[in-house]
């Protein structure tokens, strides 16, 4: 009986301690269509909090046929690293040279403060840049 009492004691601690070293992470998402930066001064910003492991999704309207490409410097400290980037087309396929989104996911890495920006510009020379601008201010706890 006092074997069964122990076994299930020692059973109990390590599920307990199995559970505690699960990583819970958040996922944060921002999703900007090209209606809402027309409607805005062409530029938008957001702040989060995260932890060291969340990830902030990052949607923005691209339209990549019109020559114009979303690109991003990271001011201040390293705290986030890009983890992934693709592009998704336009919910129409039907709809040639329709916008759709270039999408990028960044991890939490360390604990700091930093700036993303984002400028949606034409790269080549005398091209229009910064047609429009996203910011975000990310603090990792």
């Amino acid at each position: 009986m006092r074997l069964k009492i122990i076994s299930v004691i020692i059973m109990l601690v390590v599920s307990l301690s199995l559970l505690s070293c699960i990583v819970t992470s958040r996922e944060m998402e921002v999703d900007i269509s090209c209606d809402d930066f027309n409607q805005s001064p062409n530029s938008m910003r957001n702040e989060f909090e995260a932890e060291v492991g969340d990830k902030i999704r990052v949607k923005l309207c691209s339209n990549p046929s019109t020559g114009f490409q979303w690109k991003y410097e990271v001011i201040g400290n390293i705290v986030l690293k890009e983890e992934d980037y693709d592009f998704e087309e336009a919910d129409d396929e039907e709809l040639v040279g329709a916008a759709g989104k270039e999408v990028w996911t960044f991890e939490a890495i360390e604990k700091g403060t930093t700036e993303v920006r984002m400028e949606y510009t034409r790269s080549w020379e005398g091209g229009e840049q910064a047609e429009w601008t996203y910011t975000m201010f990310v603090t990792v706890e």
